[in-house]
C-alpha cells in the first residue's frame, strides 16, 4: 500500500520526452489520434469529478494551465465534464482476453450485452465504505491520486478487491494499481529541451493545486459506460463513497 506523506510534485516528466520514447505512443490509433478520440467501447467504475464543490475550479484551472505550456500541442485533452478517477478498470472492446474480462460471458460479446450482464451482478453490491482522495503529483497526462489518509488508501483498495467478485477477474496489476485522473494522452513526445520547463512548472501546478483543493472533490463512485473517451455515462451508484 502507498504510504502517506508522498506528495511529489512533478512526476514521470522524463517518461513522455522523446529520448525516452523511440516508437509511437501506444494507445496511437486505438484510442485517439493526432485529431482527437477513435470509438472504443467499454464500462468502468468510476467517480466523476464533483463540479458542484467550490473546490473543483482548481483541477480545471490546473488542466487551463498545462494547455498553454510550450510543447501542450503533443497532448491530446480530455473534456472537462468526462474528469474522473478510476476505482476498477471494466471491459473495453479493445481489451478481450481472460484476466480483463467478466467470467461467464464469452469473449467475442458485444459491450452492451456485457454491460447488461454486469448490472445486476453490481445492483447488490455492498460498498466497502466512505473514502476521500488527496494530490500526490502531477505528471503532463495526469493528477496523481491517493487516499487521503491510511484510512482512506485502504478503503479504496477494499473497493478495487472487492469489485473483482461482480466483474470476475482480476487484472495483473490489481495491487500496484496508481490512482489517478486523466488530463490528456500524449500524441507525440514531448522534446528533450522542454523537459526541465515542465518539471519545474509542474512542480508549482501542483502545490498551488495542493493548496487550493486539499481534497479532491469526487462524486459518488458508479459503473459507467462509455463509447470512447469523452463521455462516461453513469448507470448504477454502487454506494455514497464520500465522506460530507
Amino acid at each position: 500500500m502507498i504510504s502517506q506523506n508522498t506528495f511529489l510534485g512533478a512526476m514521470h516528466v522524463d517518461t513522455f520526452t522523446e529520448a525516452h520514447n523511440p516508437g509511437e505512443p501506444r494507445s496511437i490509433g486505438s484510442r485517439y489520434n493526432a485529431h482527437g478520440f477513435l470509438p472504443e467501447a467499454g464500462n468502468t467504475v468510476i467517480c466523476h469529478l464533483d463540479r458542484t464543490d467550490p473546490t473543483h475550479a482548481a483541477i480545471l484551472e490546473c488542466r487551463r494551465s498545462l494547455m498553454l505550456l510550450p510543447g501542450a500541442d503533443t497532448l491530446l485533452f480530455t473534456p472537462e465534464d468526462s474528469l474522473h478517477m478510476t476505482v476498477f478498470e471494466g471491459t473495453v472492446d479493445t481489451r478481450r482476453h481472460a484476466g480483463a474480462w467478466p467470467e461467464g460471458i464469452a469473449l467475442d460479446a458485444g459491450i452492451t450485452e456485457v454491460t447488461d450482464a454486469l448490472l445486476p451482478r453490481l445492483e447488490a453490491f455492498e460498498s466497502p465504505g466512505e473514502f476521500k482522495v488527496k494530490l500526490r503529483g502531477i505528471s503532463p497526462g495526469e493528477l496523481a491520486l491517493e487516499g487521503a489518509t491510511d484510512a482512506d488508501e485502504q478503503t479504496l483498495r477494499a473497493w478495487r478487491d472487492a469489485l473483482t467478485t461482480p466483474f470476475g477477474y482480476r487484472q495483473a496489476h490489481h495491487d500496484s494499481y496508481q490512482f489517478h485522473m486523466t488530463l490528456a494522452y500524449p500524441v507525440t513526445w514531448l522534446p528533450d529541451e522542454l523537459a526541465p520547463i515542465w518539471s519545474l512548472t509542474l512542480d508549482d501546478f501542483a502545490a498551488d493545486l495542493a493548496r487550493k483543493a486539499p481534497v479532491i472533490p469526487l462524486r459518488p463512485t458508479a459503473f459507467c459506460s462509455f463509447g470512447d473517451m469523452t463521455h462516461f455515462e453513469e448507470l448504477l451508484v454502487l454506494g455514497t463513497a464520500l465522506r460530507a
